[in-house]
């Protein structure tokens, strides 16, 4: 059974792990080896996951069953987006998808943000099972972007959004 918990350092390496054989798992037939490798070694390095966890007004999540984490979620509100938070990252470890984990974590992170009134995400269109999973949980397509995850990345996404109970 897992837990969801707040992360913490001490859990840095073991979100790094999982990132990367989730990343491989689910984008190496997309984007490639090589590329993915980029992405992990920039999006997901244990500076950028520490800065992740001690990001104010933000709020990161592992599920922790006491061998393993099974998942993970970061989100943030908006910088720049009135009363949005922001679903930066919601990955589950390959060999326990299915099992209720991104719902679990989703379902904690959206009750994180008491000010927004709105979640917002980028998912890459070629990626139909997280689109699937996140139509599921309430989010629709609102619009597009070719720079998921920052300026100039060149990578394409599509942008969802979800009322949230206020």
């Amino acid at each position: 059974m897992f837990f969801v918990r707040t992360a913490s350092e001490r859990d840095v390496e073991a979100i790094r792990e999982l990132l990367a054989e989730t990343w491989h798992a689910t984008y190496d037939d997309i984007y490639g080896v090589e590329k993915v490798n980029g992405i992990v070694a920039t999006w997901h390095s244990a500076a950028a996951i520490k800065a992740s966890i001690g990001k104010r007004n933000g709020e990161f999540l592992v599920a922790d069953d006491g061998r393993m984490l099974g998942g993970i979620g970061f989100a943030a509100m908006s910088p720049s987006l009135t009363k949005t938070a922001i679903l930066h990252q919601l990955y589950v470890h390959p060999t326990c998808q299915k099992l209720g984990i991104g719902r679990d974590i989703f379902a904690e992170l959206e009750t994180c943000f008491p000010d927004a009134e709105i979640m917002r995400l980028e998912v890459e269109p070629k990626n139909q099972r997280a689109i699937n999973f996140y139509g599921r949980l309430g989010f629709v397509e609102v619009d597009r972007t070719q720079n998921c995850g920052g300026v100039a990345s060149g990578i394409e996404a599509i942008i969802m959004e979800k009322p949230l109970a206020v």
